[in-house]
C-alpha cells in the first residue's frame, strides 16, 4: 500500500497549524493582569440625545472590564445618513451621452437655442446661454456647437459639443 506524498504534506501542514494554536493558547496564561478599559460614568440627565454612551460589562472572571461605545442616532424628522447628497438627477445626463440635434442660432447671440438629445434615456433637452442641465452649464451657443462649462470634483472644464456632419454618405 502507498501512501501519497500530498497526503502526507496536508497531514503534516494540518499538525503544525494545530501545534501553533495550543502555543499561542499556552502563552496566554490567566497569572497575568487582564488590561483593564474603564469610563467615568455619565448621568442619564446629562446626556444628550445623540452622545455617544458607554456601556460597561463584566466578564465571566469578574476581573476584567469591557467597555464599549455606543451610539444611538435618533433619525426622526432628520435625513438618512447613508443616503447620497446627490440625486441621480443631479448628475444625468453626462455629457458623453448628449447629441446636438438642432440649433436655432441668433447673430447678435441673445436669443440662440440648441437641441440636445441624451442617447441612453432618449430624453430632449431644448437650452439657452446660461442654462444649466446637470452638472453643466451653457457658455456659448454657435452655429453648429454648443460650449459647455463643466465643473466636476472641484474642477472646471470647457467642452463643445458639435453637430455631426449629416452630409456624409453612410457606408452600411
Amino acid at each position: 500500500m502507498t501512501v501519497n506524498k500530498s497526503i502526507v504534506i496536508a497531514c503534516g501542514v494540518v499538525c503544525l497549524a494545530f501545534a501553533a494554536l495550543a502555543f499561542v493558547a499556552g502563552a496566554q496564561t490567566p497569572g497575568r493582569q487582564p488590561v483593564r478599559v474603564a469610563a467615568a460614568p455619565v448621568a442619564e440627565s446629562a446626556k444628550a440625545p445623540n452622545a455617544p454612551t458607554a456601556a460597561a460589562t463584566v466578564a465571566d472572571s469578574g476581573r476584567q472590564l469591557v467597555v464599549r461605545e455606543q451610539y444611538n442616532y435618533g433619525g426622526v424628522g432628520r435625513r438618512d445618513p447613508f443616503v447620497s447628497l446627490m440625486n441621480t438627477e443631479e448628475l444625468r445626463p453626462l455629457y458623453q451621452d448628449l447629441k446636438l440635434v438642432a440649433v436655432a442660432w441668433d447673430p447678435l447671440g441673445r436669443n440662440s437655442v440648441a437641441v440636445l438629445r441624451d442617447v441612453t434615456s432618449k430624453l430632449q433637452y431644448r437650452v439657452k446661454v446660461g442654462q444649466e442641465i446637470g452638472r453643466m452649464r451653457v457658455a456659448s451657443i454657435g452655429p453648429k456647437s454648443v460650449l459647455f462649462g463643466i465643473e466636476e470634483f472641484g474642477y472646471s472644464r470647457q467642452e463643445t459639443l458639435a453637430m455631426s456632419d449629416s452630409t456624409k454618405v453612410r457606408t452600411q
